[in-house]
């Protein structure tokens, strides 16, 4: 199996959010409440020497996905192929069916639910429709800054080197999500 992965330049990102719109305007999410890559940002340093840290968050994609493990209708599976994570809409209860078991197991808060009553799960999928077509995620194109790549992670890994470690990210060894970063340190 080759995993696929992410790596995230917070070098780079300037928090415009482009990647994240042109998500939701690839996939047509019209509900407010759903944002399949959301950009957090953190502000760090002390004065005078202070900054604005931008962290674009889609699904990792996890190794281990635990949002998988714990699904008791076995909704969430992992690619064997590529390793992408998808949601089975049709196996999905909804979240007040089953408790939002996948959103609590989640280290990253990913699986998001709509504002309907028993919604569905729902989150990146990696762009997997796009990259049948040979084209790259939505997210990856729509980077003014380049700030995001994509590939099998082995080869994310020796192209940017081996890290994890990213401003107010933290690494779970449990689930071990496949993404890289590139730190913003000031």
């Amino acid at each position: 199996m080759v995993q696929l992965g992410f790596f995230i330049d917070q070098t780079r990102c300037i928090g415009c959010q482009t990647c994240s719109v042109a998500c939701k305007d690839w996939y047509d999410i019209q509900d407010e409440s759903i944002n399949f890559l959301k950009v957090k940002y953190f502000e760090k340093g002390k004065f005078p020497d202070i900054f604005i840290s931008y962290l674009p968050t889609p699904c990792y994609h996890c190794s281990e996905p635990l949002c998988a493990i714990v699904c008791p209708e076995h909704a969430i599976t992992k690619n064997e192929i590529s390793g992408i994570v998808t949601i089975d809409q049709d196996k999905c209860v909804g979240n007040e069916t089953c408790g939002a078991k996948c959103l609590k197991a989640c280290p990253y808060d990913v699986p998001q639910f709509g504002s309907e009553s028993n919604s569905k799960m729902q989150k990146c999928n990696f762009c997997i429709n796009r990259l049948e077509k040979n084209l790259n995620p939505i997210c990856v194109d729509a980077c003014p800054l380049y700030a995001i790549e994509y590939g099998p992670i082995d080869e994310l890994r020796l192209k940017h080197g081996n890290n994890y470690l990213a401003t107010n990210f933290k690494y779970s060894n449990r689930c071990r999500p496949s993404i890289f970063h590139k730190p913003k340190l000031k």
